[in-house]
C-alpha cells in the first residue's frame, strides 16, 4: 500500500518507516526539514512541510492524494520558537482527517500518548486528546496507539536525558525518582503500526502500548546505567524545587529554539507517572510487548553510547561557556577600549585609526556571543567564532609575533577556545 508517515524522521517515525519498508509498502515521509532524511532513507519519498501551517483540508489534499494509509507520528513537547502544540496536535489533525475523508484514504493510525485527556491542565496532553478526538470522530478506519516511555536506539528528547543522567559521574541525579514508569520498545510500536496498517487489528481501536509492570524512575535510570556498562551508582533524589527551576530554564531555552526534554510540561507529566493499561493490548493481539530489560538487551550499548551520554549533559555547559567567553571579551573591550587602542598604537597602528578595530572587534564578539544562544543562529555564530579567532591570530602574528611567547600566553590560550568551538559544532545536531 501507499503509506504516508507524518514526522517520519522522528524517534518513532523513523522506526515506523523502516518497518513499513520491510513490509513492502510504498512509503512517503513528511517533516519540516527532510534533507538529512533524504540522504539516510532514499527509498522514501520525502515531503517538506510544516504541519502547523496545514490547517485546512485543502492544504492536505495534495499531500494525501493517492494514499491508502496515513500514520501520524508527529508531535511536540511544548510551545516554543519552532513548536505550536495546538496547531500540530489538534488544528492540523482536524484538517488532515477531513482531507483523508475527501481523498478516500482507507486507514488512519494516530500515535498519541499515555495520559492524553481533554481535561488535562497540561497543554501537551489536552491537545493530543483533541487530535485523538478528531480521529475517533471520523469515518475512517482508525487506530489510536498510546505508547508509554518509548525506548529506541536513537537518542534525543527524553531518551537522551535518561542516558545522560544514567552516565552522571559518581551518582545518578533524579527528580521525582519514585514515580512509576512503563516503557515500550520502539520496535513494538512499529509492530503495532504494521498490524494496524495491514488491517489485522480490530477497527476503530484505541489501545495503550506499555510493558506489563511499572517500575520507578530510579529503577529505569539504574537499568540504563547498567546498559551503558558503567559501575553501579546510587540514585540521588533531587528536590522538586530544583527540578522546577531547571524546567523554567529549559522553557526559556525553548523560546530560543532549543528543544530540551527537561521542560515544565515534561516534569508535570512525570509527576503523574507514565503508566497505562498493559492488558488492553494483550486483549487484542498475541504479540507480547517487551520489558525494559528485553528492550535494552536487544540494542546493546557500545562506546558511542557512552560518549553520547556524557557529552549530552556537557553540551549546555559548552555553549554557556562559549557565550560567556565571547560576551565578556566584547564587553571588556568596550569598557577598556582606550587601553586596547594603545596596544595597537604601540604596534604601529595610527592613533586616529586604532579605536576602529577595537570597536568593531568588541561588537563582533558580543554579537556572536549572543547569537550562539539562539538555536537557529548557533551554527553561523560558531563558524563566525572560528573566522574571528583565525583572523585575530593572523593579525596578531603579523603585528606582534612576540605575543606567542608572552608569559601569560594571550595567543596560545585562544587555541583551546577554538577547539571548544569545534566541539560545539560537532555536538550541535539534535537529531
Amino acid at each position: 500500500m501507499k503509506v504516508l508517515v507524518l514526522g517520519g524522521y522522528g524517534l518513532i517515525g523513523e522506526a515506523l518507516i523502516g518497518r513499513l519498508l520491510r513490509d513492502g509498502h510504498h512509503v512517503a515521509g513528511l517533516g519540516r526539514d527532510v534533507l538529512d532524511a533524504e540522504r539516510r532513507r532514499p527509498a522514501v519519498r520525502w515531503i517538506a512541510a510544516d504541519m502547523s501551517r496545514l490547517l485546512a483540508a485543502q492544504d492536505w489534499l495534495p499531500v494525501v492524494a493517492g494514499m491508502d494509509v496515513v500514520v501520524n507520528a508527529a508531535g511536540a513537547l511544548q510551545d516554543g520558537a519552532r513548536d505550536h502544540l495546538d496547531a500540530v496536535h489538534r488544528g492540523s489533525v482536524v484538517a488532515l482527517v477531513a482531507a483523508c475523508e475527501q481523498a478516500g484514504v482507507r486507514r488512519f493510525v494516530q500515535i498519541s500518548a499515555i495520559g492524553a485527556d481533554l481535561a488535562s491542565a497540561n497543554p501537551f496532553f489536552s491537545t493530543k486528546a483533541a487530535g485523538d478526538k478528531a480521529v475517533a470522530s471520523s469515518s475512517l478506519e482508525w487506530t489510536i496507539l498510546r505508547p508509554g516511555l518509548v525506548i529506541a536506539p536513537a537518542a534525543y528528547g527524553g531518551t537522551a536525558l535518561l542516558r545522560a543522567l544514567a552516565a552522571f559521574p559518581c551518582f545518578v541525579p533524579a527528580v521525582l525518582s519514585r514515580q512509576p514508569i512503563q516503557t515500550v520498545s520502539v520496535t513494538d510500536v512499529a509492530e503495532a503500526v504494521s498490524r494496524a496498517v495491514a488491517g489485522s487489528l480490530p477497527p476503530r481501536l484505541g489501545v495503550d502500548l506499555v510493558e506489563s509492570e511499572a517500575r520507578s524512575l530510579a529503577d529505569v535510570l539504574s537499568a540504563f546505567r547498567a546498559w551503558l556498562g558503567l559501575p553501579q551508582a546510587r540514585v540521588v533524589p533531587i528536590p522538586a524545587i530544583l527540578g522546577r527551576l531547571a524546567g523554567a530554564g529549559a522553557d526559556v531555552l525553548g523560546k530560543l529554539g532549543w528543544r530540551s526534554p527537561l521542560r515544565s510540561s515534561a516534569l508535570a507529566a512525570l509527576a503523574d507517572g507514565v503508566t497505562g493499561n498493559a492488558q488492553s493490548w494483550n486483549d487484542v493481539c498475541d504479540h507480547k510487548l517487551q520489558s525494559l530489560e528485553a528492550t535494552l538487551a536487544d540494542m546493546p550499548a557500545h562506546v558511542q553510547e557512552r560518549w553520547f551520554a556524557r557529552l549530552w549533559l556537557a553540551k549546555p555547559v559548552i555553549f554557556a561557556c562559549l557565550s560567556l567567553f565571547w560576551l565578556a571579551s566584547g564587553i571588556i573591550g568596550l569598557i577598556r577600549q582606550d587601553e586596547a587602542a594603545d596596544i595597537l598604537v604601540s604596534r604601529g597602528v595610527p592613533a586616529n585609526l586604532a579605536h576602529i578595530p577595537v570597536l568593531v572587534g568588541s561588537a563582533a564578539d558580543i554579537l556572536v556571543g549572543a547569537a550562539v544562544l539562539v538555536r537557529s543562529l548557533a551554527r553561523p555564530a560558531l563558524l563566525a567564532m572560528i573566522a574571528i579567532t583565525l583572523f585575530y591570530l593572523a593579525a596578531s602574528t603579523l603585528l606582534a609575533p612576540d605575543l606567542w611567547l608572552a608569559p601569560l600566553g594571550p595567543l596560545v590560550k585562544t587555541i583551546p577556545a577554538l577547539c571548544l568551538v569545534l566541539v560545539a559544532l560537532a555536538v550541535l545536531d539534535e537529531r
